[in-house]
């Protein structure tokens, strides 16, 4: 068993305590001042931005959230990993009673405060995290703790993340497949990096205590089925599962079976490291036609087919409708010269603005369908006159966002879902998929690379059937 913590610190942005909870008695408030006059010398260190702090025998991990830092000081060899991510439950089940998560809302609540450190953590092991089940019987109203209250079945059972009693008048289950692609192209056009990191985000409002099963097109289980996995399976690798899953039974027939908490969460997030062509592929050429003038030309091209929706939906008339993959909310961000001005641009499709405090073309295509290929022509007028040892013009990689419904890079397919309870209510299940860009930047001209963020909320799409 890992070690345990010795107590955990709430202090403000000049590290004073401001609340601190002892666990084990091998520790005391010096702690705190000890470990703030480590972190000062670690600032002074750019190469030293690790959240581990130690001294004297004694393993301090730590996060700041907005002006208020939360530390774990411990005397034994404890999971770093699991105690980081632990403060950061702390912070969500505080955000979560208190709106934000500040010094004036730490001082305001010292009572709550203690009372969840008492219950989230327990002779220095974490126990219980989840906001949801804390907040039935610990109240920010001091005057109810005064009423004893019998614990949630959710904190005596095996089932921590939900309560029993929940009940809704309708029973529906929301299911986004969403995928980041994450594509890194140097300037001769090759590609140095590409991954698809996935994630399956649920929404369950479902009464009782219902057991869900899941099936993917999985290759494994396909094969295990001896099933033809032709075209129509993928490979899983690095799945990470909300703790519901049963690993046990995942580990043995590759079934994704659980009891999923009330609400939104993420079930099963996975990446896949595979050669992925770039779905919306910019080119772009620069030409200078005298020391005061430069012309871009920029290529835009879509290089993903208009296909057919490969998922049925159905209405409740029966009748079914046909969906084509088409790209949506496409930004394209060039990087333009910062003493340009006077631009005139022109655009086969979309719109396009020159924002020079980012020292950026701005071009927006709202609908870039399958197949395509769009133009932009833009002139810009530069100084006439430019210094003698002028520095070498930057390179600012070109990056792209953009959304792609109904689509997935990977392939991956929800095959069923099943909701099973013993009441035997029906429940609706509706499933959405949804391709967007990720995380990665840098790119040189001529060639893009992709910058990913996520907009907009996910919204339902029609009820699927199984």
């Amino acid at each position: 068993m890992a070690g345990a913590v010795s107590a955990l610190f709430l202090l403000d942005i000049k590290g004073r305590v401001l609340v601190w909870r002892d666990y084990r008695g091998d520790v005391s408030a010096k702690q705190a001042e000890r470990f703030f006059t480590k972190l000062i010398e670690k600032d002074g260190d750019a190469q030293s931005q690790d959240p581990v702090v130690y001294d004297n025998g004694v393993s301090y991990l730590f996060i700041q959230h907005s002006n208020v830092y939360l530390m774990t000081a411990s005397r034994q060899n404890c999971n770093a990993a699991s105690l980081l991510f632990f403060l950061h439950r702390v912070v969500d089940v505080f955000k979560h009673y208190f709106e934000e998560l500040e010094e004036e809302s730490l001082r305001d609540n010292f009572v709550v405060v203690y009372e969840l450190l008492d219950e989230m953590m327990d002779f220095g092991y974490p126990q219980y995290t989840e906001a949801n089940i804390l907040s039935e019987f610990i109240k920010t109203d001091a005057y109810r703790m005064e009423v004893t209250q019998r614990p949630p079945m959710a904190v005596t059972n095996a089932v921590s993340w939900r309560s029993e009693g929940i009940q809704y008048k309708k029973n529906e289950v929301f299911l986004d497949v969403v995928e980041h692609v994450n594509i890194l192209v140097n300037s001769n056009g090759q590609i140095i990096r590409s991954d698809v990191v996935g994630a399956l985000k649920m929404r369950t409002y479902l009464s009782g205590m219902p057991e869900c099963k899941l099936g993917l097109n999985d290759r494994i289980l396909l094969e295990a089925q001896g099933r033809s996995t032709k075209g129509k399976a993928i490979d899983l690798d690095d799945i990470k599962f909300h703790q519901c899953v049963r690993l046990a039974r995942f580990e043995n027939d590759r079934t994704i079976s659980f009891i999923p908490p009330d609400g939104s969460f993420d079930l099963m997030t996975y990446r896949l490291n595979t050669q992925v062509k770039p779905l919306i592929w910019v080119e772009a050429q620069v030409e200078r036609h005298s020391r005061s003038r430069v012309e871009i030309l920029v290529k835009a091209r879509s290089q993903f087919k208009e296909r057919r929706l490969m998922f049925k939906i159905l209405f409740t008339n029966g009748k079914m409708i046909e969906l084509y993959s088409t790209a949506t909310n496409v930004e394209i961000e060039l990087p333009v010269s910062s003493d340009a001005s006077n631009p005139d641009v022109r655009t086969s499709m979309g719109s396009a603005s020159y924002v020079p405090e980012d020292e950026a073309l701005i071009w927006k295509i709202r609908s870039f369908p399958g197949g395509k290929e769009y133009m932009l022509r833009a002139e810009f007028t530069l100084p006439s006159i430019t210094a003698e040892e002028a520095t070498p013009e930057r390179k600012a990689p070109i990056r792209v966002k953009f959304e792609i419904p109904y689509f997935t890079v990977s392939g991956i397919q929800v095959r069923y879902l099943k909701i099973i309870e013993k009441s035997g209510y029906h429940a609706l299940p509706w499933v959405r998929y949804i391709t967007m860009a990720g995380s990665t930047g840098g790119h040189h001209l001529p060639l893009a690379q992709w910058h990913m963020t996520r907009s907009g909320p996910i919204r339902p799409t029609q009820p699927m059937r199984f």
